[in-house]
């Protein structure tokens, strides 16, 4: 995959003429060009082609073309961090480019819309500049000031024209002829002036002086100009979550270099490295902790904001904030190989995709501004031929091609992936292309493995039973009647066992503190059916399955009875046996994640089908169904067999999700319409999914799924608006509405139309950086004290005829003094850049009395402060600005 930076681009027409430039090579596909990112990505074989003759076809075209950087030195990387980052400074030095030239442009604007419609408002002209004498002088002082206009956005005229010369028309094409079009025909109504003044024919002087269009010239460019500057303004706060991931970047780090700390460029790690990390710092590169203890802010990678708990031989991840420990951790994955980089590229990469759902907008933009230019010279042929004055069929002309909007279609999709890109990284959701957002925003099921997606994968003690009147101590022996007593000689044994269910039992045993064991005098494994053992006092000990316990001719029909009850519910079922009486057994199962039943039910409310796929007894899979609710199983299916229960549902119409974690699932992630992977899971799955669940919380599926169903309905208004708003302003522009009802527009009108067309569509994306999940809304509802109790209590103290109880008369004045209403404060705070910073505000405010929640939201820069009773504003502030932040509304 080449990738190329295209500069020149302004509308979906540019895009389409690139792309079918590049497409006529041979060796060359999948060529996907992108207007918002101004990226071209292809597949180029160099055994045919070479990018040369990329380079040469799109400059022939008309655009500027740079080959990506790559590394022409074997032993020194380029920087992707540097050249993204130069990418940013690019947007915002054309942000500032744009805005200079709207403030220039206006200067003169004024003086020129001032002269030109103050013999109409009725404001004082100069003298030298009024009457048929001075006509000529009066149209001069308007060209003079419109030149000025048409030089300084010039980049119009250069690249409108250059598109019609090489056959590949533009936006700028229509903006360059509309504006030059209508400075050409005020340079024809001077020697009109001119020549009625010599003939001494005035009636063609005064038809003349009010036709000179000169401010229509200048006034295009100028909208056009205010547009294109709000719309480059909109398209940066697009790529917003992608510049707060570079930001997070780390530049230097601290490596233990022959015993001593030694800073370097971050960019100069190696893997194997031992990397210090000091309080408050960023981690730089990923790692596993070698020595330490502290605990990490993970909440830019994330979203939770809690920190996690650190020490060694776990993980630490680029980007997140160090506690108030040292470590020392071995750097393992460096530069592009972070999961940082990971992120970015991913992002990058869905951001330059396409939705299926733009590909007839592609298509129409591809002959869109050959149509409106054939759309212009017939509404000007027909006007004419109508018997209609030249001016009113010019001014009909220019108004279509000034009205028409390409860059609204071209913009409709791009905007809106890249928003909702930036959103799903800010929720922990990784979402690799727009194809993805697409079919997740159309699906109809959701399959979900089971172990270690829907369960926790590892399996935990549920029950223990102690068999009733054990009678097994004698002669000052152990007595096991107990759940205690069994855990531990279960413990015992388990210990020196390899049984899958060791580590349940003995995880059990530590969280009830029982770290006392028996003396052991002989352990041995029996293959197929459990483990035996000899006590130091010479008692046996046999712990298994159902079967071990019958060869061993051990039975007890209550046991079995409560036994057959928890099979149902799907345990698994180890008996314990002491010398030749049961003792008891404990039931283990794989439980359900904290948020599993959660997750399924908000897929029901989206009105999703939701299936469990897992290679687990029938029995148990139904156990597990139950407590989820609702929902179809499918067990028993071995790990080649899952992507065929997949396409076969996709045979049904099924539109299919499928989520999962192993790499037996990883085939089945592939096949399915949306592959969703958690993100602890393996990598071959992460590699086979189409969107990646950065935390391991099953309920992000389901956020991932309202974001993309959210941004396929922004995608198909844009659409909508793109196409309707060309369908009927063009037709009101060429002046169908002019003979029946006197409707026309001036081709100010229009540009002022177009340029609101784009910007439209672009605010209208920017809607779903507003976008919260349902569990988001459900969580930050404020919690309003309840005082039912409590008014409870106090009517039933003073429930007595004829008394005033001083208790309820004191809640009534309180209430009607506001003591009980919550009151919420919104500070808007400046210098918060990471989830560390809102964490630092949120705690600082959290310490003032009275204040019950906070919450700071990182990209709006909004606090809000809710307290039960007044607050004083001025503490709040007083208490940011102590933390090192600044409260700026």
């Amino acid at each position: 995959m080449k990738t190329f930076f295209i500069t020149g681009m302004t509308c979906a027409a540019c895009q389409a003429a690139i792309t079918r430039a590049v497409q006529k090579l041979e060796g060359i596909s999948d060529v996907n060009v992108n207007l918002l990112t101004g990226k071209m990505t292809l597949n180029l074989d160099e055994s045919i082609q070479d990018q040369a003759s990329i380079i040469a076809v799109v400059e022939k075209a008309g655009y500027g073309i740079k080959p990506a950087l790559e590394s022409t030195d074997s032993l020194k990387k380029i920087d992707p961090h540097t050249a993204r980052q130069s990418l940013v400074t690019a947007r915002e030095q054309e942000v500032r480019t744009m805005w200079l030239r709207l403030i220039t442009s206006t200067l003169f604007l004024i003086p020129l819309m001032w002269l030109s419609m103050g013999p109409m408002l009725g404001l004082p002209i100069p003298s030298f500049l009024v009457g048929r004498e001075n006509a000529v002088g009066y149209a001069l002082a308007q060209m003079i000031l419109a030149a000025p206009v048409l030089l300084i956005n010039g980049v119009f005229f250069t690249s409108g024209f250059k598109g019609l010369i090489h056959r590949a028309p533009n936006m700028n094409t229509l903006i360059a002829l509309g504006s030059s079009a209508s400075f050409i025909f005020g340079l024809f109504a001077i020697y009109r002036i001119g020549n009625g003044l010599g003939t001494g024919d005035y009636a063609l002087v005064d038809r003349y002086l009010h036709q000179l269009y000169f401010e229509s010239s200048a006034m295009i460019l100028v909208l056009i100009t205010v547009g294109k500057t709000l719309e480059a303004r909109a398209k940066g706060k697009t790529s917003e979550a992608l510049t707060g991931l570079m930001d997070l970047v780390p530049q230097s780090a601290l490596v233990m270099r022959e015993g001593e700390r030694v800073e370097i460029d971050a960019s100069d790690l190696r893997v194997g490295d031992l990397v210090v990390l000091l309080p408050g710092a960023r981690v730089p590169c990923d790692g596993v902790v070698r020595e330490g203890h502290t605990s990490i802010d993970e909440s830019a990678m994330t979203g939770e904001s809690i920190p996690v708990e650190k020490a060694p031989g776990d993980h630490v991840t680029s980007a997140t904030i160090n506690g108030t420990g040292t470590l020392l951790f071995e750097a393992t994955r460096i530069g592009e190989d972070t999961t940082l980089a990971q992120m970015i590229h991913l992002m990058e990469e869905a951001s330059s995709s396409k939705a299926p759902v733009s590909r007839l907008a592609d298509r129409v933009a591809g002959v869109f501004v050959p149509i409106v230019i054939g759309i212009a010279i017939v509404t000007l042929a027909g006007w004419l031929f109508a018997g209609w004055s030249v001016e009113l069929a010019f001014s009909m002309a220019i108004s279509v091609l000034v009205i028409s909007c390409p860059c609204a279609l071209g913009l409709a999709t791009p905007v809106a992936i890249m928003v909702a890109t930036g959103q799903g990284a800010r929720h922990g959701i990784l979402i690799k292309s727009g194809e993805a957002l697409e079919d997740a925003g159309n699906l109809s099921c959701v399959v979900f493995d089971k172990t270690g997606t829907l369960t926790v994968g590892r399996p935990e003690v549920t029950e223990i039973v102690v068999r009733g009147g054990v009678q097994n101590g004698l002669h000052g022996q152990k007595d096991f009647r107990t759940q205690d007593d069994l855990l531990v000689l279960a413990a015992t044994l388990e210990e020196l066992s390899e049984h899958p269910l060791a580590g349940a039992i003995l995880r059990e045993a530590k969280t009830r503190t029982l770290t006392d064991r028996i003396p052991v005098e002989r352990f041995s494994a029996v293959p197929g059916r459990g483990i035996r053992g000899e006590l130091k006092d010479g008692r046996h000990v046999f712990i298994g399955s159902a079967n071990y316990m019958g060869e061993l001719g051990l039975r007890d029909a209550s046991l079995e009875a409560t036994a057959d009850e928890l099979s149902r519910q799907g345990r698994t079922l180890l008996y314990i046996a002491l010398e030749d009486e049961l003792l008891g057994l404990i039931a283990a199962t794989d439980t359900l994640k904290p948020g599993s039943a959660g997750a399924v039910e908000r897929l029901h409310e989206l009105g999703l089908r939701v299936i469990m796929l897992t290679g687990d007894r029938q029995a148990t899979a139904e156990a597990i169904g139950l407590e989820l609710g609702n929902v179809q199983v499918i067990a028993e299916v071995l790990p080649t067999d899952k992507a065929a229960v997949i396409e076969k549902l996709r045979a049904e119409g099924e539109r299919v999700a499928m989520v999962g974690d192993g790499i037996n699932d990883a085939p089945a992630l592939a096949v399915a319409d949306v592959g969703i992977a958690i993100g602890a899971g393996s990598d071959i799955a992460i590699e086979s999914a189409d969107i990646v669940l950065v935390r391991n919380e099953l309920n992000d599926a389901v956020t991932a799924i309202e974001l993309s169903r959210k941004t396929l309905r922004t995608i198909k208004q844009n659409l909508f608006w793109a196409f309707f708003y060309n369908v009927v302003a063009i037709p009101v522009a060429a002046g169908v509405f002019f003979i029946p009802y006197g409707l026309r527009l001036t081709p100010m009108i229009g540009a002022l139309a177009m340029s609101f067309s784009s910007i439209f569509v672009v605010l209208n994306a920017l809607r779903l950086r507003r976008f919260r999940s349902k569990t988001d809304r459900r969580t930050s509802r404020r919690d309003v004290p309840d005082m039912t109790l409590a008014q409870h209590n106090v009517t039933s103290t003073c429930s007595l005829p004829g008394n005033t109880c001083p208790a309820k008369q004191l809640l009534k004045d309180l209430e009607e003094e506001g003591e009980f209403m919550n009151q919420e404060i919104i500070l808007l705070v400046d210098g918060m850049t990471c989830g560390h910073c809102t964490a630092s505000v949120e705690k600082v405010l959290k310490m003032i009395p009275g204040v019950e929640s906070v919450s700071a939201d990182l990209e709006t820069r909004r606090v809000t402060v809710c307290s039960r009773g007044a607050l004083n504003r001025s503490d709040l502030e007083a208490a940011i600005a102590e933390a090192g932040y600044e409260v700026v509304g």
